[in-house]
């Protein structure tokens, strides 16, 4: 039998060995983000999940359901009939961090123009100093 650790009281984003490392590479990927919205308003079943995400492979999903499974975000319910049902629901932890997130994707929808106007004005400052520079003298 696996021996439990003793539960951290708080973790340390700037301390290289803490496990928040960790939980913060969990909640930044683009997958989990989704999952969390796709999920806020009920248990859905796998292909639900994925219908509703958009662009997500199969593969990549179940490895994201099951991180998020292992994490303590969402539960996966088996029932037993034919062909089996599965569903998939959050968590109160997976609650909890449906506020935050929900906050993060309204921020990124409503400055994503900006942030791709951004991007292409970087992209033609790049290529007009790249223009500009002697043959043979690059990065």
């Amino acid at each position: 039998m696996a021996q439990s650790r003793p539960l951290i009281e708080r973790g340390d984003v700037f301390d290289p060995t803490c496990p928040t490392r960790v939980v913060l590479d969990r909640i930044g990927d683009k997958w989990t983000v989704l999952v969390i919205a796709a999920l806020v308003d009920g248990p859905l079943r796998f292909t639900q999940v994925r219908q509703r995400i958009g662009g997500v492979a199969p593969k990549v999903l179940t490895q994201t359901l099951r991180a998020m499974e292992r994490d303590g975000l969402v539960t996966r319910t088996v029932y037993a009939q034919v062909p089996p049902r599965v569903d998939y629901a959050l968590t109160a932890l997976g609650v909890s961090l449906g506020g935050p997130l929900a906050v993060l994707t309204d921020w990124a929808e409503a400055h994503v123009g900006e942030i791709v106007a951004s991007r292409d004005r970087f992209e033609e400052a790049d290529l007009s100093r790249n223009d500009s520079e002697p043959v043979g003298v690059g990065r």
